[in-house]
């Protein structure tokens, strides 16, 4: 089957052109955002021609390996083709009928793609809010002290400037002239304005009076200033000549958007914050504990369809007003800490080693705050498991809506983020919140532990399979001596050598791109395992080919594609003739890690079904070292 007749089979099964409403691809795989996930015909997805294996979640991602590129592209003609408008990370597809299902759909990328990225300049200056609190409270620094006042100034100015960084990511999101945006909404903060709202008499335009607001710490003006800009934009740009577009086309949107801003936007998103915030603080207000322990109690249900990033919203607009929350960030750090405690137990029961070592991986990630390895590698495959989460949840969830605990900064709770909970004016929060952690690890781990089982788990039997299926295939490191004389991997990178089925994604650990190993990094060089040519190279990603015909694929971190090479620094081009130990990549690991994803790095031999694959090494390995020994599957037998 040709690669056009690939890419048309695979858009014909996903549900056509009209259900893809974006496309993007990383180094091996199709990641498909659909308007309705149901119409995918997953089995006879799977067995189409140069498909390896479907992944399905928040996205449908179609693993092809090596010739990814190629299909993407094809995908991207044909789609266009059939009326669509391409794009490599945003295509938005040919108009559908109206559905509440699709529109909820589409609001909810909408939230994620405008809130996810500010989380990490809230969650820093939050907590770096609560670590100068917490220095005074002790003595060690005074509030008046000079250096005080201006650190505090630090993480003010960035809840102050939220609507700067809100029509930030909403101009990106809707592809919006992102200084125009800017500009724009700056004059919500700008001091001259809001001096002039509040003076004497206060301001009008017009004839109209300007309502007197205060737009620091507001999100919700800038999104409805930017979704108005965004449709300004395009409208006039279609019909301007475009010698004159450069300044033609902002000068129409500063005359026709700001006035509207001003009178009318402006106040009514400062009304729907106000709004949503007194919602939760009505809820929280009215069910008191009670509505900390149910949401605790869901939030794994909620989580795993994605639907929990519908509290961002009125969360950051409860910090950025009240400078403090106490209803959905108490029922995180309930559910994180259970995750955490629930995941150590399954390690502790479990006989199986390869579950063991992804469920205490697992837990030290949600005891830090961070649950989907939890999630999707333990819990949510595991009846017992996950209803031991649940119980830590409601044990851990009503202590803390007793104790009334509060938080002061937006931050996935966890050991690594307890000082958000730190308040000078009552120590006892910070005691309480210690203390519902507690009760949430030790319920959770004590239910799983007194009821795991390994003959009833999912996860158990699928991995017994896999096991029994791929263990003939692949020669133990004993066997080395017996392949020394074949092809051979070096270590790309200095690190902790990790065994495949840990990696926290389904796609490496499950083998379904080929065998091998991967490589928790210590430093952010990369460097090429082998002589050969650069068959591909992704920001994220290299993929080689040796002179021996061996396919091999470095993958640094798991889902760094949505970083779009930010941390990456590329020294070779596609198509380079490299010889081992060349400097490939360089990434960044501290910023990788500041956005929150897993730099572990596979290191995958892509066609393994043509060669017998020994891992050599299973400790900590610097650049150069054997890491994987290879020999060609009729020359194994041969010497057998």
């Amino acid at each position: 089957m040709s690669t056009s007749e690939s890419a048309g089979e695979i858009l014909r099964l996903v549900g056509g052109a009209e259900n893809v409403t974006a496309l993007q691809h990383c180094s091996t795989r199709l990641r498909f955002s659909l308007a309705d996930p149901a119409k995918v015909d997953e089995p006879a997805l799977k067995s189409t021609t140069g498909v390896m294996g479907v992944v399905r979640g928040p996205q449908t991602q179609v693993v092809i390996g090596g010739r990814v590129g190629e299909v993407f592209a094809e995908i991207e003609k044909q789609r266009a083709g059939a009326g669509a408008t391409a794009s490599a990370a945003t295509t938005v597809g040919a108009p559908q009928p109206f559905s509440w299902k699709r529109t909820g759909s589409l609001a909810m990328d909408f939230i994620v793609s405008v809130f996810t990225p500010i989380i990490p300049a809230i969650a820093g200056a939050g907590i770096f809010k609560s670590l100068l609190v917490l220095l005074a409270a002790l003595g060690w620094l005074g509030k008046k002290d000079p250096t005080f006042l201006v650190l505090s100034a630090i993480p003010d100015a960035v809840f102050f400037f939220l609507p700067l960084l809100v029509a930030y990511t909403a101009a990106k999101k809707l592809a919006v002239n992102i200084p125009l945006a800017l500009g724009l909404t700056g004059l919500l903060v700008f001091p001259a304005f809001t001096t002039l709202l509040s003076g004497d008499g206060g301001a009008s335009l017009l004839g109209v009076p300007v309502p007197n607001v205060s737009y620091g710490s507001q999100v919700f003006p800038s999104i409805l200033t930017v979704l108005l800009l965004s449709v300004v934009e395009r409208a006039v740009t279609k019909v301007t000549p475009g010698p004159i577009r450069t300044f033609f086309v902002p000068l129409v949107c500063f005359i026709v958007v700001s006035p509207i801003m001003i009178l009318l936007l402006g106040p009514v998103g400062f009304w729907l914050g106000s709004m949503l915030t007194t919602g939760m603080l009505w809820l929280h207000g009215t069910l008191g504990w009670i509505a900390v322990a149910l949401l605790a109690v869901v939030l794994p249900l909620i989580i795993s369809v994605g639907m929990h990033k519908a509290f961002l919203p009125p969360t950051i607009a409860t910090m950025g007003q009240a400078g403090r929350e106490s209803f959905y960030l108490l029922a995180s750090l309930a559910h994180n800490i259970s995750e955490s405690g629930s995941s150590f137990a399954v390690a502790l029961r479990t006989k199986n080693q390869a579950l063991r070592a992804t469920a205490i991986s697992a837990g030290v990630s949600a005891l830090f705050g961070i649950t989907e390895p939890a999630l999707y590698g333990v819990t949510l495959q595991n009846r017992r498991a996950l209803i031991a989460v649940m119980a830590g949840s409601l044990a851990a969830g009503t202590y803390l809506g007793i104790a009334s605990v509060t938080a002061f900064a937006v931050v996935s709770p966890g050991l690594a983020s307890i000082s958000m909970f730190v308040d000078a004016t009552n120590p006892w929060n910070f005691v309480n919140a210690l203390i519902g952690m507690a009760v949430g690890f030790v319920v959770a781990f004590a239910v799983a532990a007194l009821t795991w089982r390994d003959s009833e788990s999912k996860t158990v039997q699928a991995l017994d399979a896999q096991n029994g299926s791929t263990a003939a295939a692949i020669p133990s490191p004993a066997a080395g001596a017996d392949i020394a004389s074949g092809a051979a991997l070096t270590a790309p990178m200095n690190g902790e050598v990790v065994p495949l089925e840990q990696v926290a994604d389904g796609v490496f650990s499950a083998g379904i791109l080929g065998q091998g190993v991967a490589i928790r990094p210590t430093s952010g060089e990369v460097r090429a395992p082998i002589t050969g040519t650069v068959e591909s190279l992704l920001g994220h990603a290299v993929g080689m080919r040796s002179d021996d015909g061996v396919e091999v694929l470095v993958h640094v971190g798991i889902d760094t594609v949505r970083l779009e090479g930010a941390p990456f620094v590329a020294h070779v081009a596609q198509g380079d003739r490299v010889v081992e130990g060349q400097l490939l990549l360089e990434a960044d690991l501290e910023a990788i890690a500041d956005a929150g994803y897993d730099a572990t790095t596979p290191v995958i031999v892509l066609n393994s079904d043509a060669f017998a694959v020994s891992v050599l090494a299973d400790s900590a390995v610097t650049i150069g070292d054997p890491l994987v020994a290879l020999a060609a599957k009729e020359a194994a037998g041969d010497a057998a």
